[in-house]
C-alpha cells in the first residue's frame, strides 16, 4: 500500500482530537472495538497509541456536554488507514465476532469501512490500493465513486491474528462538515497550499498534496449555512497538521497572517501528535494546530 502520500513534503493530517462526553465509556470503545491502545490517561483526557510512542486520536471529556446536532461545522469522520488487506480482513473479522454494526464503501481507490463511536463522531477504516490503480482525467482529478463493497476477498486475505490496529496505521485523512464550501475551498487551496483532487457538485469536494486521493473532505450535506461548534458541544476539538520544516511553517504562518487568520498558541493542543508551531481556526470555526514534527 502507499505510505508516501502521509510524509514530508506533504500537508499530511497527524492527529484528531474528540471532545467526549464519558471518558470511560469512549476508551472501551477506542480499546476494544477500534483496537487502539491507551498512551496517557489522566482524570480528563486519553491519548490512543498504536505504536506505544505517538498518538493519532485524543479525547477530552467535556462537562455538560451538549450531543452532535445538524447545522454544525465539525468532525464528518476520521479516516484511519490500515497498511494491508490482511489488516482489514482482520478487523472485518473481529467486528463479525463482536456483532459490530458498521457501513462500508468501495471507492476504487480505497476500501473503507464506517463506524460511529458512542457520541456520534465518525470513524472511517480503510485501505488504499495502489496508486497505480487510480484513474486520474486531464483535469487532475481523480476518480472516486461509492460502490457496494465486496468483504469475500477481504475476508480471504485475512490470517485471523486481531491483536489491535497495527502499529503502522496512520490517520489517512479527516472529513469535515463545513458551512461554507467557497470559503472552505479559499483557505485549503489559496491560504494553505492543497489542491482540489474530486468534487461532487457543489456540495462536497476533496484536496490534497502530492496527488493523494485526499488528505481532507469538505461537505455541507448536514451543515450548509450552519454555526461553528460550540465549546462543550462533543465532536472535533482541534486536528493536528504536519508542515515539512520550520521555513515553510513561516511562509504558512505569513499567508495566514496575510488573510487575516489569526496566528496563535493554542492552549488545548494535544501533547501528543507533534510539537505546536502554532495554530488558526480556519473559516468554519474548526481548530488546525500545526507541526513540522513528523516523517
Amino acid at each position: 500500500m502507499p505510505t508516501h502520500f502521509h510524509k514530508k513534503p506533504n500537508l499530511y493530517p497527524a492527529h484528531v482530537q474528540l471532545k467526549v462526553s464519558n471518558l470511560k465509556r469512549s476508551i472501551e470503545y477506542y480499546t476494544t472495538i477500534i483496537g487502539f491502545k491507551v498512551l496517557q490517561q489522566t482524570e480528563s483526557e486519553a491519548y490512543l497509541t498504536t505504536d506505544g510512542q505517538t498518538s493519532l486520536v485524543s479525547l477530552v471529556e467535556v462537562q455538560n456536554a451538549l450531543p452532535l446536532k445538524q447545522g454544525f461545522a465539525g468532525l464528518y469522520h476520521l479516516a484511519l488507514l490500515l497498511p494491508s488487506r490482511k489488516d482489514l480482513g482482520n478487523i472485518v473479522q473481529h467486528f463479525v465476532d463482536l456483532n459490530v454494526r458498521l457501513g462500508a464503501a468501495d471507492h476504487d481507490v480505497s476500501e473503507a469501512l464506517y463506524l460511529n463511536d458512542p457520541d456520534g463522531n465518525g470513524i472511517e477504516i480503510y485501505i488504499d490500493r495502489d496508486e497505480t490503480e487510480w484513474t486520474w482525467n486531464e483535469h487532475e482529478q481523480v476518480h472516486m465513486v461509492t460502490d457496494q463493497l465486496n468483504f469475500q476477498p477481504i475476508l480471504e486475505a485475512a490470517d485471523g491474528k486481531w491483536d489491535g490496529l497495527p502499529v503502522d496505521t496512520v490517520m489517512g485523512h479527516i472529513h469535515l462538515s463545513v458551512v461554507n464550501l467557497d470559503k472552505s475551498e479559499q483557505f485549503y487551496t489559496n491560504v494553505l497550499d492543497y489542491n482540489v483532487v474530486t468534487r461532487y457538485g457543489a456540495q462536497a469536494l476533496f484536496v490534497s498534496t502530492g496527488k493523494y486521493h485526499h488528505h481532507f473532505g469538505m461537505n455541507t450535506w448536514n451543515s450548509n449555512n450552519g454555526h461553528t461548534p460550540l465549546e462543550n458541544m462533543v465532536g472535533l476539538n482541534s486536528f493536528t497538521v504536519v508542515l515539512k520544516d520550520e521555513q515553510y511553517a513561516d511562509e504558512v504562518k505569513q499567508s495566514l497572517i496575510d488573510n487575516n487568520f489569526v496566528v496563535e498558541n493554542f492552549a488545548e493542543a494535544p501533547a501528543y501528535g507533534g510539537k505546536q508551531l502554532f495554530s488558526t481556526v480556519d473559516p468554519n470555526g474548526l481548530r488546525i494546530v500545526f507541526t513540522a514534527d513528523g516523517e
